[in-house]
């Protein structure tokens, strides 16, 4: 494994948020809590984590898309019934195909090239965190769950093809959103060099027990988990799930926040010292362990979700950072 001096980056454009027909008020999701988090960080740094900044300028082309997804899904999202089933919105279904491409899915195709970035960056310097992305849902022929396209899947195919990483070293993916990351298992059922860590609430989407039975490291848990246990069965697993993982060259991290108490969809009761204190554990487990790392956002579903991640971007910044 490569040495890296573990200096973070932060990935961000203001093109990842969606500003459509008051989208953020039919859905539950926050789809603008990406610059929101970033207007934190801001305010708080100003030209000092723009030095960090690396902007995104064009979205992620079909030819990149085409690593992971098959053509019949692409083709698929220029129907707004397809695109509308699966961003769990029905009412889309009434709207032209291109205006959805434009204002929903352009930004989603960016927040996945931000991931690439990301991956790309963080064999570099150790750290890179995407204000984005996490669309652990969507699988090879489909979208579900607000999920359109695999960034972390897609990031990992152009670390390969260009050889960043060979298609025999280890990647870690760690999956602490809430929900079950189906998609990112059924895309590497097979892929035995990738390895899932996914702890997620089992009473809640998606039951798909074809993906779970994919992964590594399953730690199912149950509505209303709370701070203590949820703590303890990962600070458990975590680094046990590691050592069995032969030099891992790089970790994607699935940072959802939708664990948190107040969550309307993922039911779990963990509170805000509570998500600090997970992604500290996970930031300081993987860089104690030397394995560049990539952070991604995923799910969140209150609109105190953009400062939970802020909460948690600028521990990397104040840790790494050095700002």
């Amino acid at each position: 494994m490569a040495t890296t001096p573990f200096q973070p980056r932060v990935i961000y454009s203001p093109g990842y948020d969606i500003h459509f027909l008051g989208l953020e008020k039919l859905h539950p999701f926050d789809s603008c809590k990406y610059s929101r988090a970033w207007n934190v960080l801001l305010d708080r740094w100003g030209d000092r984590i723009q030095s960090l900044c690396i902007t995104p300028t064009d979205p992620a082309p079909v030819d990149m898309l085409r690593m992971v997804h098959t053509d019949d899904h692409l083709a698929q999202l220029g129907r707004s019934r397809y695109v509308a089933s699966a961003l769990e919105l029905d009412s889309l279904r009434f709207l032209p195909a291109g205006i959805l491409d434009s204002r929903v899915l352009r930004p989603m195709r960016l927040a996945t090239m931000g991931t690439v970035i990301a991956a790309q960056t963080a064999l570099n310097t150790g750290i890179a965190i995407n204000l984005s992305g996490g669309y652990h849902h969507a699988s090879q022929d489909r979208g579900e769950g607000f999920c359109v396209y695999s960034d972390i899947a897609i990031a990992i195919a152009v670390l390969r093809q260009s050889q960043a990483i060979t298609a025999d070293d280890s990647v870690v993916i760690i999956d602490l959103d809430a929900h079950q990351g189906n998609g990112l298992a059924r895309i590497f059922h097979q892929d035995a060099t990738v390895h899932i860590l996914d702890m997620y609430n089992r009473d809640i989407y998606p039951h798909d027990a074809w993906a779970a039975n994919r992964i590594n490291c399953a730690l199912p848990l149950t509505s209303g988990t709370r701070d203590e246990r949820y703590l303890r069965v990962l600070q458990g697993a975590l680094p046990v799930f590691l050592q069995t993982i032969p030099q891992p060259q790089i970790a994607f991290y699935n940072a959802g926040t939708d664990i948190y108490e107040q969550d309307p969809l993922g039911r779990l009761s963990v509170s805000q010292q509570g998500i600090l204190a997970r992604d500290r554990f996970v930031f300081q487990t993987l860089t104690n362990a030397g394995i560049p790392w990539v952070m991604v956002l995923s799910g969140g579903y209150t609109q105190e979700s953009y400062q939970l991640v802020a909460d948690s971007v600028a521990d990397v910044l104040q840790t790494w950072g050095r700002i």
